[in-house]
Formats: C-alpha cells, structure tokens, sequence
C-alpha cells in the first residue's frame, strides 16, 4: 500500500476498512495517528515522496483522473458565486462538497478545522476555504482554494461597487434572496445534523454546544463563548492531569484576561492615501473576531468615526452588499475600497482584509493534526467544535426567523431539507432553484 504523506504527519498503523464506491473511482479508508481520512487509492503528483499504486481489481482506477488543485479550484469557484447566507452557510456548504460528495476528509477532521478557524482572526468561511485547499492539494491548494472563493465574489462587489458610485444607489436583492434564504436554512440544518452526530457525542460536549447557544440568545459575546466551552472543556475532561499538574509543581493558576484595545475615536478627517486604506484593512483583517456585525463595528470606528471617509449611509450600503452577493461578507471591503480609490483601492482593500487569513491558515494548518493527538487541545478542540456548532444553530433560528415569512419559503425550506437529507442533490442546483422561485415570485406579484 502506498506510503501517503499527509499534514506532515505518517502513518503509523494502517487499517484497511471495505472499500468505499464512489463515482468514477474507488476509496480506501486509511489510519492515521490523527484521523481516519478518506484519501484516494491513487496518489496525487503533488503529495511528495509518494509511492504511486497501479490499479488492480481490487483498487481500480479512476475513470477521469483529476489534478487536486484543478479539483480545488473548480469547487472554490463555483461556490464563490453561489454561496450565499454568511460564514454559517458557507461552511455547510464546504461540508456538503467536501466530505459528503468529495470525501476529502471526514467528519471529524472537517469538525477540527471549524474549531480551528476560531481560535484565529479573519473570516471563518475564507479560511475554512483555504485550510481544505491545503488539504486536498498542498501549498498551492491553500492559495488557489483561498483565492477562487475569493475573487468572484470581489468581482461581484466590484461591478456592484461601480453601479453604486455611478447612480448612487445600493441595487435591490429582495427578490433573489427571498428563494435562496429558505435553501440556505435547509442547507444548515443539514450540516448541523450531520456534524451534530459527530460532534456532540458525550454529555460534556452537549453541555458546552448548548451552553453556547443559550449563552447567544441571551447577548453573551460570541468569541468569549466558544473560547470558554473550549477551556473548560479541556479542563474538565483534563481534571485528573490537572490535578497531578497542580500537585507536582505547587503552582497556582491564573488567568490571563482578554481584553481588545480601544479605538480612539475622532471626526477629524484625515487625508486619504492607498497606504492608509490598506493598512486600515490589514489591522481589520488581522485582529477581527466574530460576525459581520462585528465588522460593522470595526469600519464605523475607521472609516466613519477616526478617518472620516466614509458618511454612515455609504457603510450601511457596502454592509448590505456584501450581506446579499455570494462568497465572503468581507467582500464589503472591496465596495469600500472602491468608494475610496476606484479599482486600485478595491483591489488594495480586498488584499489588505483577507492577506492575513492566508497566513494564519499557513502557520496553523500544519499542526491541526498535532492538536488533535494532544489530550489538552484535542479536548479543547472537542469543546470549540460543540460550541461552533452551538453558534450555527443560533444563526440558523435567526435566518429562519428573517427568511420564512409566508407558506412559500416554508415549504421551500421543508422541499430543500428533503432533498438533500433524502435524495442528495447537490446544493448548487438547490440554490438556483430557489433564486428562480423568487425571480417568479418577484415578477407574479
């Protein structure tokens, strides 16, 4: 059997399970120290030191072998155009294609890179998108991966942006998003039952999922709530280590406190520079935990607040374009850039705010497999995973609310839910089926 090379990290005991059909192709499932990852039988060319394996009866080959960074970019594009419904629905969407259809992990692992995202700054959907770009297809995966979810929806925004500066208006999305919101949730749910399985599998991690959702409903700070079901997840499940820890070294435990620096705000505009637009959103992009409301806050204290060049009307139409385009909502900073210094600001911007995504993904992805071995932050993983799921569910109850206002979206969303769960069609098509309900609905009424 070939010796694949994966994260860094060899295989210590291979364990072979049935082989698993798939269109075009078969899969073997392979033991790591880490995972149980669902890897082709097949070596890709751009996995290192790797033993190609011929084909044989048992292990037959592909019928269309693929590139996997062809593969990474073909998916990362598609779903640049028609992800839409933020970071929540991005990554039910990612685990759709990804471990559902594509087998490129499994649940677990896909699990342990949410969490992963939330232990870092920048856009939890973006990063998703670059940590399985470098999982399918190595270094160039994670730009290629980042970069096609990236870049349609930075185009979308671009022309959207232009529009804007021509007539001086946001467009109108009502009728769009009013078919494709219903599928969104359905796509969510989906994911939260199937994750939700994996994740949520022992009292601590119910208790830390649930904890985090009702700490949400009731206005708790998302970031202090996954980074507290994580520790005390790792505390609790850890107690007796601890406990010897304690003992051995007499030591007593503080705490270290988390605290954001304040911005100084003032009205006095400063002059604009492509310098300092750039600046402003690589600091954005580098310290930004949180929801697009959370960015709502960063760029008032910026861009409106202490350099003064933006009015509150102008960031309240760049928010809600990047609220009903596709791919990342931290395309708002394109429009943003756009408002500032034309094309050359807007590209600027988009590279100021994501830039850091990609080396934060860089520097952790490597060792994510390493994390999971340990008791301490594999645990502490465990509880991050619970509670991100903890998170979705409290943005799905809102979406919901928001999108099923009549019987129609309510049976869009229950049609949606069936499909997939029963019938496994891919959410793509779900989503330009519901954005042509809308568009009839829109052009009926």
């Amino acid at each position: 059997m070939a010796q694949h090379h994966f994260f860094g990290i060899y295989p210590s005991t291979y364990r072979l399970n049935p082989v698993l059909p798939r269109r075009g192709g078969t899969y073997t499932a392979v033991r790591y120290r880490v995972y149980s990852h669902l890897l082709p039988t097949e070596t890709p060319a751009t996995m290192p030191d790797a033993e190609h394996t011929e084909p044989s009866a048992d292990t037959p080959a592909r019928d269309n072998p693929r590139s996997p960074l062809a593969e990474v970019a073909r998916l990362f594009l598609r779903l640049g155009v028609t992800a839409f419904g933020g970071p929540a629905a991005h990554i039910a969407l990612m685990h759709d294609e990804t471990v559902k259809r594509r087998q490129w992990l499994d649940d677990q692992a896909f699990l342990d890179l949410v969490g992963a995202t939330n232990l870092i700054p920048g856009p939890n959907s973006t990063e998703m998108a670059i940590h399985l770009g470098y999982l399918r297809a190595g270094w160039p995966g994670l730009v290629v991966g980042g970069l096609c979810f990236i870049v349609p929806a930075m185009l979308i925004v671009l022309a959207l942006a232009w529009a804007y500066a021509e007539y001086g208006n946001a467009p109108e999305a009502q009728w769009l998003l009013y078919g494709i919101k219903p599928v969104i949730i359905a796509i969510v749910a989906q994911a939260l039952w199937v994750l939700g399985r994996k994740a949520v599998n022992r009292p601590l991690t119910l208790a830390a999922g649930a904890g985090t959702l009702l700490g949400y409903a009731f206005g708790l700070n998302e970031i202090a709530l996954l980074f507290s079901a994580g520790i005390l997840t790792m505390l609790v499940e850890n107690r007796h280590r601890l406990r010897e820890l304690v003992h051995r070294n007499l030591h007593a435990l503080a705490a270290l406190p988390l605290a954001a620096p304040g911005i100084e705000a003032h009205t006095n505009a400063t002059p604009f520079s492509l310098t300092g637009l750039f600046l402003a959103f690589l600091k954005i992009g580098s310290v930004l935990y949180g929801s697009g409301y959370v960015l709502l806050a960063f760029l008032h204290s910026d861009f409106v607040m202490r350099l003064g060049w933006l009015t509150d009307r102008q960031l309240i139409d760049a928010v809600a374009v990047g609220q009903f385009t596709p791919g990342p909502v931290f395309t708002t900073a394109t429009f943003i850039g756009y408002l500032m210094g034309g094309t050359s600001g807007a590209l600027l911007a988009t590279l100021g705010i994501f830039l850091p995504s990609f080396i934060f993904v860089a520097v952790s992805s490597p060792f994510i497999p390493k994390l999971r071995q340990s008791p301490w932050f594999g645990s502490l993983l465990d509880g991050l995973n619970a509670a991100s799921l903890g998170l979705m569910a409290a943005v799905a109850w809102q979406l919901g609310m928001a999108a099923l206002v009549d019987p129609l979206t309510g049976a869009l969303a229950l049609a949606a839910l069936v499909l997939l769960m029963r019938y496994s069609v891919n959410s793509t098509w779900l989503i330009a089926g519901g954005a042509l309900i809308g568009w009839l609905s829109w052009y009926a009424g």
